[in-house]
Order: C-alpha cells, then sequence, then structure tokens
C-alpha cells in the first residue's frame, strides 16, 4: 500500500512525497530480495501546486528550471491560449481602431485564463493518496483488487481531480477516475482490479492526478512518489497425498521407530534458557556445574526432499504462460508447496547450482520457507548454460538429497552424463521431462538415456495434470498411492 495521508499507516502501508513523474520501473526489479514486501517510508505528498517547498507535487523537470508560477501558466488548456490570444487580438484591434468597448472585451478574454491560473496556484490545495492491495501476492491468474484514498489536507476545497495510476500493461488498462470537488479534510475512495497470467514482480504507481478550473482554461499534472509491488505468483496445482519416501532418518516409520528406541528425553543437558519449565531441569548437572542446565528434547529429523528445477535457454522452446519452462516452474512450485504441507525439509536447487531458501535464512517454518522460494520463482528467469556442470562436480548442494524431484526440459548429450551422478546422492530420483518440444523419437531416446541411469523418468506433457503423473510416479517406484 502506498500512503501520503498524515492518517497512521495500515499494514504494508507507504508514503512518500509527489515528486516529477518518472520512467516506469522495470517489470521484474533484479535487486528485490526474496520475500520482501513494501515497507513504510515516512513524508506526506500533496496533489496541487503551492509556493512551500516540500508541500506539493512539483511539474515536470524541465518545467522546474521556469520558476513554480510559469510552469503553472505552462499548464494552460487550448481553451485558455485560445482566451488568451483572442484577448490579445481584440486589445490590439480596439487601439488600431480606436474601439474603447473592444478593449474591455479584449481584457477580459485575457484575464479569465490568467484568473483561472493564479487562482488553481495560490488555494494551495494538498492532497495526500494511500494505496492498498488486497492481497499483494497473487497466483498467476488470479485477481488482486486496488484500492486508492485520496484526502483534501488543506483548508480549502479542491477543484475537479483527474486521477491516473500506473500499472504495466501486463496487468490490463490504466485506471482512470474523475473526482469533483473534495472538501477541506474529505476523502473519496476509488478502486479497481488488476490480473496477469505471467508471473513476476510488477510496481503498481505513482499515481498522477491533474487539477483542472470550472472552466477548463488550465491542466496541471502532479504525480506521487510512492508504489508498491504486486507479486504474481507461479500456478500450483492441488496433488494427490501418495506414499513417498524420503531419507531414512526422516519422521517416516524409520525415523519414528529409532525416536521410540531412544526414548522421548535426551539426558544430554544444555543450558537453561527463559521459558524452558522446572520440570525440565536436570538436577544432577546442575549441581555439578553450578547453574541450571534442563534436558535436551530429542527432535527427529524431517524427511528431506530437493526439487532440481532446470531453467537453461537451451532446453527449453517458446514462451509465454502456456509454454514448457512456465509448466516446469509451476510444477515445481506445486511440489513444494504440498511436500511443505507434508511436514517435509524442502528445499529448491537450480540447474546453476542456487539454493532456495539459501543459508542465510536457515532456521524458518515451513510456511516461511515456502513463501520465500515462491516469491523467487515468481521472478526466476532463463539460465545461460547447457549441463548441469554447477551440481555435477563437486558435492555440491545435492549432497543428501533425500527425496530428489527434477523438472527437466530437452536434456542434450551434454547434460545426460552430469544427470547420472546426481542420482546416486539420492534416496530416490523422479525426473520429469517437458515433452512437446521435439520429435517424439528424440524425446524417447532422452528418457531412455535417464531411465538407465537410474533415474525414473516420465514425460511432462502439456495438458496432463501433475496430479496424474504425481500418481504415476508414486505407482511406479514407491509402491501404491496411500493417505
Amino acid at each position: 500500500m502506498s500512503h501520503g495521508s498524515p492518517a497512521s499507516p495500515g499494514r504494508g502501508a507507504r508514503s512518500g512525497t509527489a515528486v516529477p513523474p518518472v520512467p516506469q520501473a522495470p517489470l521484474v526489479p533484479p535487486a528485490a530480495a526474496p520475500g520482501t514486501v513494501p515497507g513504510t517510508v515516512p513524508g506526506t505528498a500533496a496533489g496541487a501546486p503551492g509556493p512551500a517547498a516540500g508541500t506539493g507535487p512539483r511539474p515536470g523537470r524541465g518545467s522546474e528550471d521556469r520558476g513554480p508560477l510559469r510552469a503553472a501558466f505552462g499548464g494552460l488548456t487550448t481553451r485558455g491560449r485560445s482566451f488568451l490570444a483572442a484577448g490579445g487580438a481584440a486589445a490590439l484591434c480596439a487601439y488600431l481602431l480606436g474601439q474603447p468597448d473592444l478593449l474591455r472585451v479584449g481584457v477580459l478574454l485575457a484575464a479569465l485564463p490568467v484568473a483561472c491560473v493564479l487562482a488553481l496556484y495560490y488555494t494551495r490545495s494538498r492532497v495526500s493518496s494511500a494505496r492498498r492491495m488486497y492481497p499483494s501476492r497473487v497466483p498467476a491468474g488470479s485477481e488482486s483488487r486496488v484500492e486508492l484514498r485520496i484526502e483534501n489536507i488543506a483548508r480549502v476545497p479542491t477543484g475537479v481531480l483527474l486521477l491516473q495510476d500506473r500499472v504495466p500493461y501486463v496487468l490490463g488498462p490504466r485506471p482512470r477516475f474523475v473526482l469533483d470537488r473534495i472538501e477541506p479534510g474529505g476523502r473519496r475512495d476509488v478502486a479497481y482490479r488488476v490480473r496477469s497470467e505471467l508471473r513476476g514482480r510488477y510496481p503498481l504507481g505513482p499515481l498522477q492526478l491533474r487539477l483542472t478550473d470550472p472552466f477548463g482554461m488550465v491542466e496541471l499534472s502532479r504525480s506521487f512518489s510512492a508504489f508498491d509491488v504486486l507479486t504474481v505468483l507461479p500456478r500450483t496445482e492441488q496433488l494427490p497425498s501418495v506414499r513417498f519416501g524420503g531419507d531414512a532418518g526422516g519422521t517416516g516409520e524409520t525415523g519414528r521407530r529409532a525416536q521410540s528406541l531412544a526414548g522421548d528425553e535426551d539426558v544430554i543437558p544444555r543450558d537453561y534458557r527463559h521459558g524452558d519449565g522446572l520440570r525440565r531441569v536436570h538436577w544432577r548437572s546442575t549441581a555439578h556445574r553450578g547453574q541450571l542446565m534442563v534436558r535436551r528434547e530429542e527432535q527427529p529429523q524431517r524427511d528431506r526432499c530437493t526439487v532440481l528445477l532446470d531453467t537453461r535457454r537451451v532446453a527449453y522452446q517458446g514462451a509465454g504462460p502456456g509454454s514448457a519452462f512456465e509448466r516446469a516452474v509451476s510444477g515445481a512450485a506445486s511440489v513444494v508447496a504440498h511436500l511443505l504441507a507434508r511436514d517435509y525439509a524442502v528445499r529448491l536447487v537450480t540447474d546453476t547450482g542456487a539454493v532456495l531458501p539459501g543459508p542465510q535464512v536457515a532456521g524458518v517454518s515451513g510456511a516461511e520457507a515456502g513463501a520465500l522460494i515462491l516469491d523467487e520463482l515468481a521472478v526466476l528467469d532463463h539460465s545461460p548454460g547447457r549441463g548441469f556442470e554447477e551440481l555435477a562436480t563437486g558435492p555440491g548442494p545435492l549432497e543428501e538429497a533425500g527425496l530428489l524431484i527434477a523438472f527437466l526440459g530437452s536434456v542434450n548429450r551434454e547434460a545426460a552424463p552430469q544427470l547420472a551422478p546426481l542420482r546416486r546422492r539420492a534416496t530416490h530420483a523422479v525426473a520429469l521431462v517437458a515433452a512437446g518440444q521435439m520429435e517424439p523419437e528424440v524425446e524417447a531416446h532422452q528418457l531412455r538415456r535417464l531411465t538407465e541411469s537410474g533415474w525414473l523418468a516420465l514425460h511432462h506433457h502439456p495438458g496432463i495434470p501433475l496430479g496424474q503423473l504425481w500418481q504415476d510416479a508414486a505407482r511406479l517406484s514407491f509402491g501404491p498411492a496411500g493417505g
């Protein structure tokens, strides 16, 4: 939410002082941190000109050099300029012809647009704007509602306000609104909806407004500085609950059996922390060390799963929401969300060796890890590589991968040998290979090469639900589907 109102900003609010119009921000800000949401920036935005510095939005950069009053005269409309020209012509004719009545008409015609400029300039109308998005993170194809609030924070009423919010073209046409006179301290609320079929981070704003006089003689354009970011996440598909094997130390039957043999508590003590119950105090260790020690609770390991996403540009053909690469990204997002809901320890690895979530956010909860991964998938792009060198050489991020689910593009001769050692680092490995990009014989040969290296390889055809492939993989490698 962008916020310029003096009232307390709500959640996700941002405020900003109006500044000259700036070029539209890029589609995907590359420097945005994963999971970043708009914060709060102090300031007050004003929507009409005023002589005090920082109290109102300013005209374009070229107009600032001419001074604010000259910039206001630069906002004369065609009607205002016509009145000035007609008044000047009438005054000239009156002087040449010696007609004082015609001179009065000329002065009246010329004085009207000048009076409108001065009235609009010296009234010093100031407005603030606030923007809210419900929600600010949406899956591709879903709508988000954007609400704008305009408040008059001056002591005089405003004139007619024409509002336009800058949005990228992929979100739809730019919304425009016309607001009549706003009384001092009054506010007006307007709303519009945005929707994108393409994932990414899209800037909304800054809000632009135009102020006009009742006669249409002058029109001043202003722009606020604050903007918000709408995150469009990959589509996710609901996957059926199937019985997948994970790492032997996980929370499956093996993990629970190991826990029952070791007992509910580990007698190895640790230092007392604020909030620990007194019933957990280990008195023998406390007496021996001279400080409070408590029993350490056993933390059973979670099943591990690594999702490998192939982002090589050479591995995919086409673009757009229905392309093979977008199907792979959507599939990876679906598997991550599904396994996190089943309490797996999930991480996502790309062909470049990038790991999500990274080590800098270790220890986050499953929901937070899922949000971070989805935020990164929202802006993930192709890589220039041709193979999986970063993963095949050395231990790498796939060491102790547990269950390995790979979403691959076309597997060329260079990439196929590099995928073989990755299989040996996982307890089970399933490869979903993009289909429909080459001749069926070529794609079948690629699938055989993966199968010979130990992968369970299935074709990921367009139009076939991922849930069906998920069940097929469970049936072929881990037994029948289960709860």
